[in-house]
């Protein structure tokens, strides 16, 4: 980077070792372009607490603040250690977070144990702290849905984004007047099904009636009314989404994965998956690829792996099988 040295008078001649004379840019507004040639390759020095243009080099600005930390963190754990602010806003907390929490364990600021009396007074006041924070029933019934959104995610191992994109989903349907008559387990667990169809992450609405406290059915309705009534764009699940984590589950090589997903694309083009549950034309693909790579593999294993049954990865073999019979796909 070329650095300028402020000039008493001045000259447009150039010094005789080649260096070219520059100038110091007066103070002035801060700008997103250089006022000398006209750039926007502005770059920030750091270190100098400088802003200077990269292709003509007059410094726009200089003895910036520098707004960041004084200190470094070099791991997760660390910046949370010596971060001295609370944590960022949430959807997936009923009041976005912004209440403080008594934290569980029992000790004082020095990190001495409470004695007997201050045990109770800890629990007095987690259990008032618990009451203030929701207000009215609404509040109550938000907390409630976002506990049960919490503890499926949880268990379903859903990634901590797709929590969010359900919690809004939740909050929108609560704000329209869509949940009088409805329950709130099954309102919740149609939103958590739908934020990850939006986000394509492989689950399967049979994984949902295991970690969810209502049936199928009412799950499915749920999700429905959400989505027409919201408006809300939702993509067919994709088979090919589930194969990856079919063969993780199956310890299969690389060779079975890629025959799998080679037969899932081509019979999907040919709109054979129309109408077919994904997970279980994922996993018919995944035997199928199996037996081209002579990898030993039984329906039963791969039906356990989908959580469907045998049934279901046979008719769909089959079809898949006359399906490729005229491609070169397993030779």
């Amino acid at each position: 980077m070329t650095t300028h040295q402020e000039t008493t008078r001045p000259t447009d001649e150039s010094v005789d070792d080649g260096r070219r004379a520059t100038k110091r840019a007066p103070p002035r507004e801060r700008t997103d372009t250089c006022s000398e040639c006209g750039s926007d390759a502005i770059v920030k020095s750091e270190d100098l607490g400088e802003r200077v243009c990269q292709d003509c080099g007059l410094v726009l600005e200089e003895e910036a603040l520098d707004h960041g930390p004084e200190w470094q963190a070099f791991t997760p754990e660390e910046q949370r250690e010596r971060s001295r602010v609370g944590r960022p806003t949430t959807l997936t907390i009923h009041d976005k977070g912004l209440t403080t929490e008594i934290d569980w364990q029992n000790v004082d600021a020095g990190g001495q144990q409470l004695d007997a009396e201050g045990r109770k007074r800890a629990q007095r006041l987690r259990t008032w702290q618990t009451r203030i924070r929701t207000q009215n029933q609404n509040e109550r019934n938000l907390q409630h849905a976002l506990g049960e959104l919490h503890r499926m995610a949880s268990s379903l191992d859903i990634p901590y984004d797709v929590r969010e994109i359900a919690a809004a989903i939740y909050r929108r349907a609560l704000e329209e007047g869509m949940l009088p008559g409805r329950s709130i387990e099954g309102i919740a667990t149609g939103a958590l099904y739908i934020a990850c169809r939006q986000k394509e992450i492989p689950r399967s609405l049979s994984e949902f009636v295991e970690v969810s406290r209502v049936e199928r059915r009412e799950i499915a309705r749920a999700e429905r009314y959400l989505v027409r009534e919201l408006d809300l764009d939702v993509m067919p699940a994709n088979p090919v989404t589930y194969i990856p984590r079919f063969c993780s589950s199956l310890d299969v090589p690389a060779d079975v994965q890629r025959t799998a997903r080679e037969i899932v694309e081509v019979t999907t083009d040919a709109g054979l998956h129309s109408g077919k549950s994904p997970p279980g034309f994922a996993a018919a693909a995944v035997y199928l690829a199996a037996g081209f790579h002579d990898f030993e593999l039984t329906q039963q294993d791969v039906a356990d792996a989908a959580g469907v049954t045998e049934v279901t990865i046979r008719n769909r073999y089959r079809e898949q099988m006359d399906a490729i019979s005229e491609t070169d796909i397993g030779e």
